[in-house]
Parts: structure tokens; sequence; C-alpha cells
């Protein structure tokens, strides 16, 4: 395979073959074939520009909700978690939040802010850019229910505004323009003056209860059905504990397979489509994945 050429100025930039298992909450992943950190928008703006047309391109921030398999990824990985980092207040009811900032960063801000409801994203795993790619939610909220409009960079490099009736946005799907990604969003709450940072810590504390935080997971692996909840389907399967490799179905939530130390992408993936195979012969429901897996096998 021909190295990924770059553009010159680039070139003592970027890392080649960088482990993915580095910057994916699961711990596992093969090498990057270019991972790409920029400075700004207008950096990246050039980055993006100066490769072919055909040239794969990931985006990622804190690497929740992703799967890359063991043979790695062809083409550009685009680091963002810490770059696109803005954080402001616009008005009384108005904010704009850069997409490599954490939603947990994001709601406790706004709680600073006396602005809600914004604590539910301090549940979300991740940066607001993969929040809006997936309208990620948690304790209820739902990133789009909020969301004014969006800073986009395509594979142009030119950056536009869209207001957020150009995209189809649903439970844990948004769809939009082609080949568009985000760079923050302009985002709308409601004054909250009696909201703390208590709150907050409410939340953390229910979640830390029923959750495996401080394991290495993805958050949830599974879209809950529609009047159903695919924590209670895979855990009346059994599959509580089940284990491939060193992959295995939480034993405290049914909805998260955690990483031991030792599973490869492989083990994960297999898991996850054993619990499909099982949920369905069981009780004749498709469970979808919302994770995201990307890249190729071993």
């Amino acid at each position: 395979m021909n190295a990924l050429a770059l553009p010159p100025d680039f070139e003592g930039r970027v890392r080649r073959q960088e482990p993915m298992s580095r910057h994916t909450s699961w711990r596992v992943g093969g090498p990057a074939e270019v991972f790409f950190t920029p400075k700004d928008a207008d950096d990246l703006a050039r980055f993006i520009r100066g490769l072919d047309a055909d040239t794969p391109v990931l985006w990622i921030g804190l690497g929740s909700n992703l799967l890359v398999r063991d043979g790695g990824i062809r083409g550009a990985v685009i680091d963002t978690h810490g770059v696109f980092a803005e954080l402001e207040r616009l008005g009384d009811e108005e904010v704009y939040c850069g997409s490599g900032v954490a939603c947990a960063k994001l709601a406790k801000q706004c709680v600073k802010w006396g602005l809600g409801p914004a604590e539910f994203f301090a549940g979300i795993p991740g940066t607001l850019g993969g929040a809006l790619a997936m309208n990620a939610g948690a304790f209820g909220g739902e990133t789009w229910n909020h969301v004014i409009s969006v800073a986009t960079l395509d594979r142009q490099g030119v950056r536009r505004e869209r207001p957020a009736s150009d995209y189809s946005v649903g439970y844990r799907h948004v769809q939009g323009p082609a080949d568009e990604w985000f760079l923050g969003a302009r985002l709308r709450f409601e004054p909250r003056p009696d909201v703390s940072s208590e709150d907050i810590r409410v939340l953390l504390a229910r979640r830390k209860a029923s959750q495996p935080i401080g394991e290495w997971s993805c958050g949830s692996v599974f879209t809950n059905p529609p009047g159903d909840h695919a924590a209670r389907l895979i855990e009346s399967c059994g599959l509580k504990g089940f284990r491939i490799g060193g992959a295995r179905v939480s034993e405290m939530h049914a909805n998260f397979i955690v990483n031991d130390g030792t599973a490869t992408a492989t083990d994960i993936e297999r898991l996850i489509a054993h619990v499909m195979r099982t949920v369905k012969e069981r009780h004749g429901i498709e469970l979808k994945p919302e994770v995201r897996i990307v890249g190729e096998a071993r």
C-alpha cells in the first residue's frame, strides 16, 4: 500500500500508523494511516483541502461510542478534542460550544451560568461533536433539542453555518449534508437560577451506581428499541457476564460491553454479534448498535 500523500508543510506534523487503542475508550483498535491534530479550523481546512478527494476522513473526539477494528483505519483521522474548545455565552439563553469540548465540561459551565436543562450532558461520555453526530442523550435529555445552528467544515475546506432545520434528527440519528463535519454549535437553554453543581453530582451518582464507570467501555452499545430497553432484553437472555476473549457483557449494566484489559476489537465485535443474534432468537427483536464500527479486520 502506498503511503498517503500529504502537503509538504503537514508531513512533519502527522503521526503515521498511530495506534487507535490510545484514542478510544474501549482501548482497542489498529493503527490509523495518518493521525492529525489541527491547530484550529483554518489549519484543518488547509489540511483537508490538501488531501486527495478519495481519501477517507474520520473525525474523533474522546473516542467513546467508537469501535476501531484491529486492522486499523485507512486514510486520515482528525483529532478534535481540545482543539475546537470554544465555550462562550452569547446571550441570556444562548451558548456557543466547540465540537471538541467534552460534554461534561459543557454541563458544568452551563450550571455556573445558571442555564438549563444542560445537566444531562454530564452523562454523555464524549465531546459535543460526537453528541451532535448521533443526537446523544442521557437522563432524558437529547442534544438536538437545544441546537439553534451548527458550524461546519466540508471536504473543500469551506466553513458554513447551518440552521438546525437543515438536519433530519431522531433518536440517536442525525442526517444532514454529506461530507460536512461539525466545528461547533449554538445552543439554547433556559435561565435556571436555582440550578447547582449538586444537580450534576446527583445525576453522576445515579450513573455510577448503575453503570460500569471506571472500566473500559464505549458507553451504551445498543439503542433502545421502541417501548423497551436493550439492557432488559439482554439481561433476560442470561447474557450478563457472557464473555468472548477479553470482552464481556457487564454484570452491572447489560447494555455495556467492557474490555478486561486483554480484549481485541474482534472480541468485542463478535460479542456484539452474539448479543444481537441471541436477542433476535429469544425475543424476535433486532437490536441496533449505537456504537460506530469503523476500520478493517486484521
